[in-house]
């Protein structure tokens, strides 16, 4: 199998290098308005941003903000086929303008953007972020009532274009071959994930950190799984650190990404470097995990009545039967990305990264 991984340096508005229904999945995490760090990177995009900041007029720069975003989700309209399903990952912002605290939710807002352009809104997953207890806010300390909740949880919002989800033909081999683990359909699909880990910046540049905002590598990975087939081209608009692509390639499946700083090439370059022994590791840990829950429904008295067909374990589902994991072997650099080679994993052991 191969899979083709592109990286467009460009402003993700219009999407312009994508043609109409030509992406199934887009798994993304835009810059949060009203977070400081990304302050200037609106007001270059929308210079009225700056002026409502510098004036303390908190909401005129928030909705200004979210209107550089709005072209985008335009934009996603246009690429997505029929049924395709857009995650975005965003959280809310506290600040504090003009003598004034209060909660931005742009959650809310991208909702309200997406359902405006006739996307059906999906249950949303909020997953809880690692947070520095000793920095948490406190407002007036241990005095009431003063204080204020600190925000330790980010949303996926899946929205689908169009009203149905999409069709395939019965028994298509790409989608049997891409099903996922009894076990693992009930821990993805809660609307509360409390296992993901944040993402930690292993940037040696300061600057290139202070303006990335990458989420954890597991969040994307469990997203395409979830929402696409093998074949399927996965795209996000705001690239960052690559995290999207990288989750692509380990999962099997084509990405496109779209990023103004040119300096995160090489970040991606480093990271799909390693994308042979990433995969390794995932496939194997989703292996043992799954040959653990059978030990311990065996213990149960539980019983499995089918056989994978490509690995030694029982599994739950008929569905689960063909489950086929894809191993990248070789990577290669083109003109404006990457190309995968991806071979079957039938012996774990083959792929597993040395010591």
């Amino acid at each position: 199998m191969e899979t083709t991984h592109r990286v467009v340096i460009d402003d993700a508005r219009g999407l312009d290098d994508l043609g109409a229904n030509s992406v199934e999945l887009v798994v993304t995490s835009p810059p949060y308005p009203m977070i400081e760090m990304w302050d200037d990177l609106f007001a270059d995009l929308d210079p009225a941003v700056g002026d409502a900041l510098d004036s303390g007029d908190g909401e005129t720069a928030f909705e200004r903000m979210h209107a550089v975003l709005d072209d985008v989700w335009a934009a996603l309209d246009r690429v997505l086929v029929d049924g395709g399903i857009a995650c975005i990952n965003v959280g809310d912002a506290t600040r504090r303008l003009d003598d004034s605290f209060r909660v931005y939710q742009n959650h809310a807002r991208i909702i309200e953007a997406f359902t405006e352009r006739g996307f059906e809104p999906l249950p949303e997953i909020v997953w809880r972020k690692p947070t520095n207890a000793a920095a948490k806010f406190m407002g007036s300390g241990m005095v009431p009532p003063n204080a204020y909740v600190t925000l330790e949880h980010e949303y996926v919002l899946p929205f689908r274009r169009g009203g149905e989800g999409r069709s395939f033909e019965p028994n298509v081999d790409r989608r049997y071959q891409a099903a996922y683990f009894w076990e693992e359909r009930n821990r993805w699909f809660s609307d509360l994930w409390t296992d993901l880990r944040g993402a930690l910046q292993s940037l040696a540049d300061d600057d290139l950190r202070d303006r990335s905002g990458a989420y954890p590598f597991g969040l994307p990975y469990r997203l395409i799984n979830m929402y696409s087939v093998y074949g399927d081209t996965v795209c996000d608009p705001f690239l960052g650190t690559g995290t999207t692509s990288l989750a692509a390639v380990v999962a099997g499946r084509n990405s496109v990404g779209y990023e103004l700083d040119p300096a995160f090439t090489s970040v991606l370059d480093r990271r799909i470097g390693d994308a042979h022994d990433l995969a390794g590791n995932v496939i194997a840990d989703r292996l043992d995990a799954h040959r653990e829950f059978v030990a311990e429904g065996r213990d149960d008295g539980e019983t499995f009545e089918y056989e994978a067909d490509h690995y030694d374990t029982v599994v739950r589902t008929q569905q689960e039967q063909s489950i086929q994991f894809y191993c990248p072997t070789d990577v290669s650099e083109t003109g404006d990305g990457y190309r995968v080679q991806h071979e079957p994993v039938e012996k774990i052991d083959a792929v597993v990264a040395d010591d």
